[in-house]
């Protein structure tokens, strides 16, 4: 196993999705973790046959990041009822659950510590 150059496998990374992309692309690092614009976490190694799938032109659709599948606000009003609505901001992993479990054919408990 060869070792990858960080500094050289963001530099072809941002140069390969720019020509693809017509953006710069947002890249998040932590812990030796990367995330493009939001989307799956990958390792450096996944960035380096992302960059070679870019510069290809054989990308994936599942290779770039994911958009949001909803979006919704809550409230909560008194006596415990949850109302949802549309929102552009998106939603939290509370929201998540209550548009979930509402949408199911059964009645449901929400997980505890939420509502």
């Amino acid at each position: 196993m060869s070792k990858l150059d960080k500094a050289q496998v963001l530099e072809d990374f941002d140069k390969a999705y720019q020509a693809e992309n017509g953006k710069q692309p947002e890249v998040v690092a932590k812990a030796g973790w990367y995330s493009v614009d939001g989307g799956k976490n990958m390792r450096l190694a996944d960035l380096a046959a992302l960059t070679e799938e870019l510069s290809s032109g054989t990308a994936t659709e599942t290779a770039k990041p994911a958009k949001k599948t909803a979006v919704i606000s809550v409230e909560k009003k008194d006596k415990g009822i949850v109302i949802v609505k549309n929102n552009e901001d998106g939603y939290t992993a509370e929201e998540f659950w209550i548009v979930y479990l509402a949408e199911r054919d059964h009645d449901c408990r929400l997980p505890q510590g939420i509502v």
